[in-house]
């Protein structure tokens, strides 16, 4: 419920009325302190990046990014652009990696998370906090785009990683 309550185009507030088949429960808007935006990507952790690429590019005939380092992040991406959003395929870069972590858990790979453009990451984190919506890290930090990012807590958003990205300004 947290999710849905705090992932909103305005800040919602719950409220639960009675009704012919028991309590109901509908949002509010109040006061809108920050918004959701588009989502701007799903990232899939993948235990072979070249297959993978190969895969999206040459079979699928996707539109492929070059590979791109981030080892302060510990992986290395690659984004597949489908016009109205990006998948982005991560892999493992050096020994502290979070996603081969991911991997040791689901050999195969899978979905890791999901990337939601936000218009004040800040602000958002702030807000969230006051739900009890934890993030994972005290400051956002710089993002594959080169925007300020935050993940959110799994067990506070329905069992999904959630990446909040800083939106174009």
């Amino acid at each position: 419920m947290a999710m849905f309550r705090c992932l909103s185009r305005a800040v919602l507030q719950l409220r639960h009325v009675p009704s012919i088949t028991g309590t109901q429960s509908y949002c509010t808007k109040t006061d809108k302190i920050w918004s959701l935006g588009k989502l701007n990507h799903v990232a899939i952790a993948v235990p072979n990046l070249e297959k993978a690429v190969a895969l999206y590019r040459d079979v699928l005939k996707g539109e492929v990014s070059a590979q791109m380092d981030l080892p302060e992040h510990g992986v290395t991406t690659v984004f597949v652009n489908l016009g109205n959003t990006k998948l982005e395929l991560l892999y493992p870069l050096g020994d502290k990696s979070p996603i081969q972590g991911f991997l040791d858990k689901k050999p195969g790979g899978g979905m890791h998370h999901i990337c939601i453009e936000v218009d004040d990451v800040k602000a958002a984190m702030k807000d969230l906090a006051e739900h009890k919506v934890r993030a994972l890290g005290k400051e956002p930090q710089i993002g594959a785009h080169g925007k300020p990012v935050i993940f959110l807590h799994p067990k506070d958003c329905g069992g999904v990683l959630v990446e909040l990205e800083q939106a174009q300004g």
